[in-house]
């Protein structure tokens, strides 16, 4: 089993998340129409605000010190009564199927207790099959699953909640 380290970003570091947006948003391009550049890249925006919120806490994902990707935790919530949400979540598709996303949400979620919601674009079909394979383990305790338009687009939402010590 590969070892799987969830490193809390500093500073100097939102450069490599900013790097790794481009294939993230490369992803995301399967369902919606982001466009590349004339340079080759996507025009993406620096997340600068994003960064500077003081909820918003960024990790890299390690895979026997590689990097393997990155998630963010932030109070950008759609459901009532939630505090956390995950903002995005990235893993390189050569470590994809290897348990790295289901281990990083796991050890996510065991530091930070309380009440979550996920959400994902209902087109997004591998979100779809992942979360409804993980939220049952994740989430000993039950959840429920919501459908809700955000930002113009259908979403499938998951609220939960994490009790101290849980996961």
């Amino acid at each position: 089993m590969p070892s799987i380290e969830l490193h809390a970003a500093q500073r100097d570091e939102l450069e490599t998340i900013e790097n790794l947006m481009q294939f993230y948003a490369h992803d995301f391009s399967e369902w919606l129409p982001l466009k590349l550049g004339d340079q080759g890249f996507f025009n993406l925006q620096p997340l600068t605000d994003y960064w500077r919120k003081p909820e918003t806490r960024p990790f890299l994902i390690r895979v026997d010190g590689e990097l393997a990707g990155f998630v963010t935790l932030d109070d950008d919530t759609h459901l009532p009564d939630t505090r956390y949400n995950i903002g995005y979540l990235f893993v390189s598709r050569r470590f994809r199927g290897k348990g790295v996303a289901k281990t990083t949400v796991a050890t996510l979620l065991s530091r930070f207790p309380g009440q979550w919601q996920i959400f994902h674009l209902e087109v997004n079909r591998s979100a779809r099959r992942f979360w409804a394979a993980v939220m049952p383990e994740l989430c000993p305790g039950g959840f429920s699953r919501h459908r809700q338009t955000i930002e113009g687009h259908p979403c499938i939402l998951y609220r939960f909640e994490v009790l101290p010590g849980q996961s």
